[in-house]
């Protein structure tokens, strides 16, 4: 029995880590994500021009080098999630990963490229389609945001069959221990 219950306690605590660290990653993405969405961005149409592009050009600092790490981490995260789990959650974890990258894709192909332009206009001059630029923006961060949570959404609702498989799996050792 000791030899039978460590064999399948390994298994668990793997899953048990993989399922912690992508829910945590994934939902540290779409959170800061969802306040960017929700609060930063709004915030840049209320303020005057020049202090929209200073604070822009300063929060892009400090998410340059949290947010691909973050993204990174998350995409690690449901990989590993997704290799120690089957059936439906697989399928939904891999809904996820698709997710996930296409949010980092949007980011790398579509905010940062416009974030370089911000920061070229915030010590120069502004182009006469600036605010066609800005709103582009907008839109792929909307994107992002949006892939993001559905990575999450995705991941929980993998996360929730994988607990319920393994309790199935425990009662059903536990019924074939007593026979």
């Amino acid at each position: 029995m000791v030899n039978g219950h460590t064999k399948n306690l390994a298994p668990s605590l793997h899953v048990r880590l993989a399922t912690g660290v992508a829910l945590l990653s994934s939902g540290l993405l779409a959170g800061a994500f969802l306040f960017g969405w929700a609060t930063v961005a709004p915030t840049f149409a209320e303020v005057p021009l020049e202090v929209h592009l200073t604070y822009r050009v300063e929060l892009m600092k400090f998410n340059g080098t949290i947010m691909p790490p973050l993204m990174v981490i998350t995409i690690a995260a449901l990989i590993w999630f997704t290799a120690v789990t089957g059936g439906s959650a697989r399928a939904c974890a891999a809904g996820a990963i698709g997710l996930a990258i296409a949010a980092l894709l949007t980011t790398m192909f579509g905010n940062v490229p416009i974030n370089g332009q911000i920061k070229e206009w915030a010590t120069g001059s502004l182009p006469a389609d600036y605010q066609e630029t800005l709103s582009a923006w907008g839109t792929f961060h909307d994107i992002r945001f949006t892939t993001a949570v559905g990575a999450f959404v995705l991941l929980i609702v993998a996360a929730g069959w994988t607990s319920r498989d393994r309790r199935a799996d425990s009662v059903e050792r536990r019924a074939a221990e007593r026979n």
